[in-house]
């Protein structure tokens, strides 16, 4: 988890948001950790997380579930209402993370690891009280699930 150069991740962030022609190919953007930090900034600004407030509690209380097939099948259930563009983010952001994971023995980035660094990020609930330690423990742990359970959350008869 190391972080990239914080003014050159606002300056990839910049030439995103303008819109401007742009080659991560480039020599400039060689530091993996920029663009990782990027992707992160991107998702921890945006107005309402990638999970919506209004489902915080609820997969809380679906990780929270004793069984893990219960569990899965909860989480599950919950990614299935999201509004489309979250649904789709998702599954497209996790899709990815588990390729990540999938060489950790290289990048030293587990699915806890993941779990650390992109729960709090998505998941988050909208007016924080006493309860934030608490909260990201199952902040982690969701998005654990999400990667260690990857194929049949986001499986679909669709699919």
């Amino acid at each position: 988890r190391v972080s990239g150069n914080l003014a050159t991740i606002q300056k990839l962030r910049f030439i995103v948001n303008q819109e401007e022609k742009l080659n991560l190919d480039d020599s400039q953007w060689e530091d993996i950790h920029v663009v990782t930090g990027a992707l992160k900034m991107f998702f921890r600004e945006l107005p309402e997380p990638l999970f919506p407030y209004s489902f915080f509690e609820r997969f809380v209380e679906a990780i929270k579930k004793q069984d893990n097939n219960t569990r899965i099948e909860a989480v599950k259930c919950l990614v299935q209402k999201l509004p489309p563009p979250n649904r789709d983010t998702m599954k497209v952001l996790f899709g990815h993370l588990t390729k990540i994971v999938a060489k950790a023995s290289k990048n030293l980035m587990s699915t806890q690891s993941l779990g650390i660094v992109f729960g709090p990020t998505l998941l988050r609930a909208e007016n924080e009280t006493g309860n934030m330690a608490i909260h990201m423990v199952y902040q982690n742990q969701i998005a654990e699930l999400m990667l260690s359970e990857y194929s049949k959350i986001f499986s679909s008869e669709e699919d």
